[in-house]
């Protein structure tokens, strides 16, 4: 990933002509974290969930940045 490009942990959902089984065959260097029947969660550079909105392929909800969910993983419940 090129420097500054910021990881995201986000929710995929594929987008009409799409499926989840078409977005794990792309070459996007995605790194599943979990895999149902209508979404994926990911963690993936910004660059990558951008080229996956301007090609129309899913709808990307951007949960947390991934050095966020960690922190808070590691910290606990607030």
């Amino acid at each position: 990933m090129p420097d500054g490009d910021d990881v995201w942990i986000a929710r995929l959902t594929p987008t009409a002509g799409s499926s989840v089984d078409g977005l794990l065959r792309l070459p996007l260097g995605l790194d599943v974290w979990e895999r149902h029947a209508d979404a994926l969660v990911v963690a993936a550079a910004e660059s990558r969930l951008a080229e996956l909105e301007r090609r129309r392929l899913a709808d990307v909800e951007r949960i947390l940045p991934q050095a966020h969910y960690e922190a808070r993983m590691r910290d606990g419940p607030d």
